[in-house]
């Protein structure tokens, strides 16, 4: 863990996050997972992998919510630190400063993503990625349902972790 936190304050002072990102942000550190499984392809193409008893609870999901008539399409799943730093830098290349970045993006080390627990939804009736997504049928049958399948809204209106909303991410809680 020691060599992980010194990896990630590396990372930190290359990108220019502020060293209290931790204290400012109300993130946690979220430990890279390596034990991971696919679920699928996403909407791209790429294939995309969550921990087992994630992912297993994930498809459980999906399929319910297709009897239904609703479908839920992975944006992404699990995402490496190496990964988050280059979406930041990619972001920092296009000219947008840090602590803008930092409103829509978790600080490597801090990403749900890491963890092989959190995927980005979307569905047909809305744009990846977007707070559109707010306005759908998916959208709503998660807000009813996905606590039974142990998966949550992870930043929410308001939320305290200075994320802008995302209704499209969602975070498995439950071992």
């Amino acid at each position: 863990m020691k060599t992980y936190i010194q990896r990630i304050n590396l990372i930190h002072r290359e990108l220019g996050i502020p060293e209290n990102y931790e204290c400012e942000y109300g993130l946690r550190l979220q430990q890279e997972e390596n034990e991971l499984i696919e679920i699928e392809n996403d909407i791209y193409g790429r294939e995309q992998r969550l921990v087992p008893v994630a992912a297993n609870d994930w498809k459980v999901m999906k399929y319910q919510a297709l009897k239904e008539g609703i479908v839920l399409n992975v944006v992404s799943a699990f995402r490496a630190v190496d990964r988050q730093k280059e979406i930041i830098q990619a972001k920092m290349e296009a000219g947008q400063p840090i602590k803008e970045i930092l409103q829509v993006c978790a600080a490597p080390g801090f990403s749900e993503h890491h963890t092989g627990r959190a995927l980005d939804l979307t569905s047909t009736e809305s744009e990846p990625l977007s707070e559109m997504f707010e306005d759908t049928e998916a959208y709503n049958w998660l807000m009813e349902n996905a606590n039974h399948y142990s998966f949550k809204i992870s930043y929410p209106k308001g939320n305290n972790a200075g994320i802008l909303y995302e209704p499209w991410h969602w975070a498995h809680y439950h071992e």
